[in-house]
Protein backbone atom coordinates (compact mmCIF):
# COMPACT_ATOMS: atom_id res chain seq x y z
CA UNK A 1 0.00 0.00 0.00
CA UNK A 2 2.76 2.62 0.60
CA UNK A 3 4.36 1.71 -2.66
CA UNK A 4 0.65 2.65 -4.17
CA UNK A 5 0.82 5.72 -2.27
CA UNK A 6 4.75 6.78 -3.36
CA UNK A 7 3.52 6.09 -7.18
CA UNK A 8 0.39 8.40 -6.81
CA UNK A 9 2.92 10.98 -5.74
CA UNK A 10 5.29 10.56 -9.12
CA UNK A 11 4.30 13.37 -11.28
CA UNK A 12 4.11 10.86 -14.30
CA UNK A 13 1.56 9.12 -12.37
CA UNK A 14 -0.70 12.34 -11.66
CA UNK A 15 -0.51 13.21 -15.51
CA UNK A 16 -1.67 9.62 -16.61
CA UNK A 17 -4.69 9.49 -14.12
CA UNK A 18 -5.64 12.90 -15.07
CA UNK A 19 -5.04 11.83 -18.84
CA UNK A 20 -7.03 8.75 -18.56
CA UNK A 21 -9.91 10.66 -16.39
CA UNK A 22 -10.11 12.90 -19.05
CA UNK A 23 -10.53 10.40 -21.82
CA UNK A 24 -13.01 7.88 -19.91
CA UNK A 25 -15.61 10.66 -20.35
CA UNK A 26 -14.75 11.09 -23.76
CA UNK A 27 -13.44 8.87 -26.31
CA UNK A 28 -16.50 6.23 -25.13
CA UNK A 29 -18.68 8.44 -26.80
CA UNK A 30 -16.98 8.49 -29.65
CA UNK A 31 -17.13 4.85 -29.28
CA UNK A 32 -20.86 5.06 -29.48
CA UNK A 33 -20.09 7.38 -33.00
CA UNK A 34 -18.23 4.46 -33.86
CA UNK A 35 -20.64 1.51 -33.42
CA UNK A 36 -23.95 3.67 -34.83
CA UNK A 37 -21.41 4.27 -38.04
CA UNK A 38 -21.07 0.56 -38.50
CA UNK A 39 -17.29 1.20 -39.20
CA UNK A 40 -15.39 -0.52 -35.89
CA UNK A 41 -12.55 -1.13 -38.59
CA UNK A 42 -11.87 2.44 -38.31
CA UNK A 43 -9.32 2.29 -36.29
CA UNK A 44 -7.01 0.36 -37.55
CA UNK A 45 -7.00 3.06 -40.94
CA UNK A 46 -6.63 5.83 -38.64
CA UNK A 47 -3.79 4.40 -37.05
CA UNK A 48 -2.01 3.84 -40.10
CA UNK A 49 -2.47 7.67 -40.82
CA UNK A 50 -1.41 8.40 -37.49
CA UNK A 51 1.71 6.91 -38.18
CA UNK A 52 2.35 8.84 -42.04
CA UNK A 53 1.59 11.95 -39.99
CA UNK A 54 3.95 10.91 -37.71
CA UNK A 55 6.82 10.42 -40.13
CA UNK A 56 5.98 13.48 -41.79
CA UNK A 57 6.67 15.20 -38.27
CA UNK A 58 10.03 13.79 -37.76
CA UNK A 59 10.68 14.83 -41.06
CA UNK A 60 9.83 18.88 -40.74
CA UNK A 61 10.96 18.64 -37.09
CA UNK A 62 7.41 19.35 -35.81
CA UNK A 63 5.75 17.87 -33.15
CA UNK A 64 5.23 14.11 -34.10
CA UNK A 65 2.04 13.85 -31.93
CA UNK A 66 -0.04 17.01 -33.29
CA UNK A 67 1.06 15.96 -36.90
CA UNK A 68 -0.46 12.42 -36.19
CA UNK A 69 -3.70 14.04 -34.70
CA UNK A 70 -4.13 16.27 -37.50
CA UNK A 71 -3.27 13.78 -40.20
CA UNK A 72 -6.27 11.90 -38.28
CA UNK A 73 -8.61 15.07 -38.54
CA UNK A 74 -7.75 15.46 -42.27
CA UNK A 75 -8.57 12.18 -43.28
CA UNK A 76 -12.15 12.04 -41.41
CA UNK A 77 -13.00 14.93 -43.39
CA UNK A 78 -11.43 13.19 -46.41
CA UNK A 79 -13.76 9.97 -45.93
CA UNK A 80 -16.87 11.92 -45.14
CA UNK A 81 -18.10 12.15 -49.19
CA UNK A 82 -17.27 8.26 -49.45
CA UNK A 83 -20.77 7.87 -46.56
CA UNK A 84 -22.89 8.86 -49.51
CA UNK A 85 -21.57 5.92 -51.59
CA UNK A 86 -22.75 2.34 -52.10
CA UNK A 87 -20.07 0.81 -50.56
CA UNK A 88 -20.28 3.53 -47.51
CA UNK A 89 -17.31 4.40 -45.42
CA UNK A 90 -16.02 0.56 -44.98
CA UNK A 91 -14.89 0.56 -48.34
CA UNK A 92 -13.33 4.09 -47.99
CA UNK A 93 -11.94 3.38 -44.89
CA UNK A 94 -9.79 0.20 -46.20
CA UNK A 95 -8.91 2.58 -48.96
CA UNK A 96 -7.31 5.07 -46.92
CA UNK A 97 -5.81 2.68 -44.42
CA UNK A 98 -3.66 1.08 -47.68
CA UNK A 99 -2.80 4.68 -49.12
CA UNK A 100 -1.47 5.61 -45.38
CA UNK A 101 0.52 2.59 -44.99
CA UNK A 102 2.20 3.18 -48.38
CA UNK A 103 2.66 6.87 -47.77
CA UNK A 104 4.26 6.37 -44.43
CA UNK A 105 6.65 3.83 -45.52
CA UNK A 106 7.60 5.60 -48.62
CA UNK A 107 8.37 8.95 -46.25
CA UNK A 108 10.29 6.77 -44.63
CA UNK A 109 12.42 5.85 -46.90
CA UNK A 110 12.97 8.85 -49.05
CA UNK A 111 13.97 11.05 -45.95
CA UNK A 112 16.00 8.61 -43.72
CA UNK A 113 13.54 8.88 -40.47
CA UNK A 114 14.57 6.43 -37.82
CA UNK A 115 11.57 3.81 -38.34
CA UNK A 116 11.40 2.54 -35.10
CA UNK A 117 11.08 5.43 -33.51
CA UNK A 118 8.11 6.36 -35.41
CA UNK A 119 6.67 3.19 -35.05
CA UNK A 120 7.48 3.85 -31.17
CA UNK A 121 5.16 6.45 -31.50
CA UNK A 122 2.72 4.44 -32.02
CA UNK A 123 2.75 1.92 -28.47
CA UNK A 124 1.81 5.00 -26.48
CA UNK A 125 2.33 4.83 -22.98
CA UNK A 126 -0.44 6.36 -19.87
CA UNK A 127 2.91 7.21 -17.84
CA UNK A 128 4.70 9.30 -20.94
CA UNK A 129 1.46 11.50 -21.14
CA UNK A 130 2.79 15.08 -21.59
CA UNK A 131 0.69 18.72 -20.59
CA UNK A 132 0.78 19.63 -24.21
CA UNK A 133 -1.49 15.69 -24.32
CA UNK A 134 -3.64 16.60 -21.48
CA UNK A 135 -4.42 20.05 -23.64
CA UNK A 136 -5.32 18.37 -26.31
CA UNK A 137 -7.45 15.93 -24.46
CA UNK A 138 -9.44 18.21 -22.59
CA UNK A 139 -10.26 20.17 -25.87
CA UNK A 140 -11.18 16.78 -27.65
CA UNK A 141 -13.38 15.96 -24.72
CA UNK A 142 -14.85 19.78 -24.88
CA UNK A 143 -15.51 18.97 -28.86
CA UNK A 144 -17.11 15.70 -28.00
CA UNK A 145 -19.10 16.42 -25.87
CA UNK A 146 -20.57 20.10 -27.73
CA UNK A 147 -21.08 17.71 -30.82
CA UNK A 148 -23.57 15.30 -28.74
CA UNK A 149 -25.34 17.47 -26.62
CA UNK A 150 -25.52 20.43 -29.39
CA UNK A 151 -27.14 17.76 -31.76
CA UNK A 152 -28.47 14.90 -30.04
CA UNK A 153 -31.79 14.16 -31.75
CA UNK A 154 -29.67 14.95 -34.85
CA UNK A 155 -27.18 12.26 -34.17
CA UNK A 156 -29.82 10.18 -33.19
CA UNK A 157 -31.97 10.23 -36.24
CA UNK A 158 -28.52 10.05 -38.55
CA UNK A 159 -27.08 7.37 -36.76
CA UNK A 160 -30.48 5.25 -37.10
CA UNK A 161 -31.29 5.97 -40.71
CA UNK A 162 -29.41 8.92 -42.97
CA UNK A 163 -32.21 8.70 -45.93
CA UNK A 164 -34.54 9.25 -42.78
CA UNK A 165 -32.33 12.08 -41.26
CA UNK A 166 -32.11 14.19 -44.84
CA UNK A 167 -35.94 13.51 -45.40
CA UNK A 168 -35.91 15.36 -41.75
CA UNK A 169 -33.91 18.32 -42.82
CA UNK A 170 -30.90 17.08 -40.81
CA UNK A 171 -28.14 18.08 -42.43
CA UNK A 172 -26.70 14.86 -42.67
CA UNK A 173 -23.18 15.63 -45.12
CA UNK A 174 -22.21 18.18 -42.11
CA UNK A 175 -22.51 16.33 -39.56
CA UNK A 176 -21.40 13.48 -40.69
CA UNK A 177 -17.93 15.25 -41.88
CA UNK A 178 -17.78 16.62 -37.56
CA UNK A 179 -18.72 12.93 -36.45
CA UNK A 180 -15.79 11.39 -38.51
CA UNK A 181 -13.00 13.97 -37.96
CA UNK A 182 -14.26 13.66 -34.14
CA UNK A 183 -13.70 9.91 -34.05
CA UNK A 184 -10.17 9.99 -35.99
CA UNK A 185 -8.93 12.55 -33.89
CA UNK A 186 -10.49 10.66 -30.65
CA UNK A 187 -8.61 7.03 -31.95
CA UNK A 188 -5.31 9.14 -32.53
CA UNK A 189 -5.55 10.54 -28.80
CA UNK A 190 -6.45 7.11 -27.71
CA UNK A 191 -3.00 6.20 -29.39
CA UNK A 192 -0.75 8.39 -27.39
CA UNK A 193 -2.52 7.10 -24.33
CA UNK A 194 -2.74 3.21 -24.46
CA UNK A 195 -0.91 2.60 -27.93
CA UNK A 196 -2.34 1.62 -31.07
CA UNK A 197 -3.17 -1.71 -30.19
CA UNK A 198 -4.96 -1.36 -26.83
CA UNK A 199 -7.13 1.59 -28.10
CA UNK A 200 -10.27 0.04 -28.18
CA UNK A 201 -9.90 0.05 -24.14
CA UNK A 202 -11.13 3.93 -23.85
CA UNK A 203 -13.30 3.74 -27.44
CA UNK A 204 -15.31 0.50 -28.72
CA UNK A 205 -15.57 -1.65 -25.32
CA UNK A 206 -17.27 1.03 -23.45
CA UNK A 207 -19.33 1.27 -26.40
CA UNK A 208 -20.13 -2.37 -26.55
CA UNK A 209 -20.97 -2.73 -22.78
CA UNK A 210 -23.84 0.35 -23.37
CA UNK A 211 -25.07 -1.27 -26.44
CA UNK A 212 -26.48 -3.82 -24.38
CA UNK A 213 -27.17 -1.62 -21.41
CA UNK A 214 -28.82 1.41 -23.36
CA UNK A 215 -32.05 1.53 -25.25
CA UNK A 216 -31.53 5.17 -26.98
CA UNK A 217 -28.72 7.08 -27.93
CA UNK A 218 -28.80 9.41 -24.81
CA UNK A 219 -28.74 5.92 -22.32
CA UNK A 220 -26.05 4.20 -24.58
CA UNK A 221 -23.81 7.77 -24.09
CA UNK A 222 -24.63 7.73 -20.53
CA UNK A 223 -23.73 3.98 -20.11
CA UNK A 224 -20.27 4.43 -22.09
CA UNK A 225 -19.38 7.20 -20.11
CA UNK A 226 -19.86 5.23 -17.14
CA UNK A 227 -18.02 1.99 -18.58
CA UNK A 228 -15.36 4.04 -19.36
CA UNK A 229 -14.77 5.53 -15.61
CA UNK A 230 -15.33 2.50 -13.78
CA UNK A 231 -13.02 0.65 -16.51
CA UNK A 232 -10.49 3.21 -16.52
CA UNK A 233 -10.43 3.65 -12.95
CA UNK A 234 -9.90 0.34 -12.12
CA UNK A 235 -7.45 -0.98 -14.51
CA UNK A 236 -5.42 2.18 -13.61
CA UNK A 237 -5.35 0.92 -10.05
CA UNK A 238 -4.77 -2.46 -10.39
CA UNK A 239 -1.90 -1.87 -12.56
CA UNK A 240 -0.35 0.01 -9.86
CA UNK A 241 -0.98 -2.34 -7.55
CA UNK A 242 0.57 -5.33 -9.41
CA UNK A 243 3.04 -3.46 -10.93
CA UNK A 244 2.26 -4.15 -14.60
CA UNK A 245 1.85 -2.07 -17.83
CA UNK A 246 -1.09 0.11 -18.01
CA UNK A 247 -2.28 -0.57 -21.39
CA UNK A 248 -2.79 -4.51 -21.15
CA UNK A 249 -4.67 -4.06 -17.81
CA UNK A 250 -7.07 -1.40 -19.01
CA UNK A 251 -7.90 -3.72 -21.92
CA UNK A 252 -8.25 -6.82 -19.82
CA UNK A 253 -10.71 -4.69 -16.87
CA UNK A 254 -12.92 -2.88 -19.67
CA UNK A 255 -13.17 -6.31 -21.92
CA UNK A 256 -14.61 -8.00 -18.32
CA UNK A 257 -16.77 -5.47 -17.56
CA UNK A 258 -18.13 -5.41 -21.77
CA UNK A 259 -18.35 -9.51 -21.31
CA UNK A 260 -20.73 -8.98 -17.53
CA UNK A 261 -23.29 -6.84 -19.68
CA UNK A 262 -23.83 -9.40 -22.39
CA UNK A 263 -23.95 -11.47 -19.38
CA UNK A 264 -27.49 -9.46 -18.79
CA UNK A 265 -30.45 -11.31 -19.87
CA UNK A 266 -32.34 -10.15 -23.22
CA UNK A 267 -34.92 -6.95 -22.51
CA UNK A 268 -33.80 -6.89 -18.64
CA UNK A 269 -32.78 -3.19 -18.94
CA UNK A 270 -36.05 -2.27 -20.55
CA UNK A 271 -37.26 -0.52 -17.68
CA UNK A 272 -39.74 1.65 -19.43
CA UNK A 273 -42.36 0.53 -21.93
CA UNK A 274 -41.39 1.13 -25.28
CA UNK A 275 -42.93 4.23 -26.78
CA UNK A 276 -42.08 7.46 -28.41
CA UNK A 277 -40.00 9.84 -26.04
CA UNK A 278 -39.45 12.80 -28.32
CA UNK A 279 -42.04 14.87 -27.05
CA UNK A 280 -40.17 14.51 -23.50
CA UNK A 281 -36.89 17.19 -22.82
CA UNK A 282 -34.03 15.21 -22.93
CA UNK A 283 -34.92 11.92 -24.64
CA UNK A 284 -34.38 11.49 -28.47
CA UNK A 285 -36.91 11.82 -31.27
CA UNK A 286 -36.31 7.84 -32.20
CA UNK A 287 -38.08 5.09 -30.56
CA UNK A 288 -36.47 3.77 -27.13
CA UNK A 289 -37.10 -0.03 -28.59
CA UNK A 290 -35.03 0.49 -31.38
CA UNK A 291 -31.47 0.42 -31.69
CA UNK A 292 -29.70 3.71 -32.70
CA UNK A 293 -26.93 1.41 -34.75
CA UNK A 294 -29.39 -0.60 -37.00
CA UNK A 295 -29.65 0.03 -40.23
Amino acid sequence: MYRFVDLLALPAVQRGAVGLLIAAVALPIAGVFIIGLDIIAVRFAVMHVALLGITVGLLTGADPTLCGLTACALAGAGVAPFARRPSGLPGAMGLLMTFAIAGALLVLSLSGVNATGAFELLWGSILAVRGVDLVVLGILAVAVHLLYRRHRRQLALLLFDRELALCSGVPADALMLALLVVVAVAIGAAIRLTGALLVDALTILPALGARALGRSLRSMVIWSVVLGLLGSTVGFTVALLVDQPPGPVLVLVAGALTLLTYLIPEGATDARPSRRRADRPGDDAVPVDDRVWQH
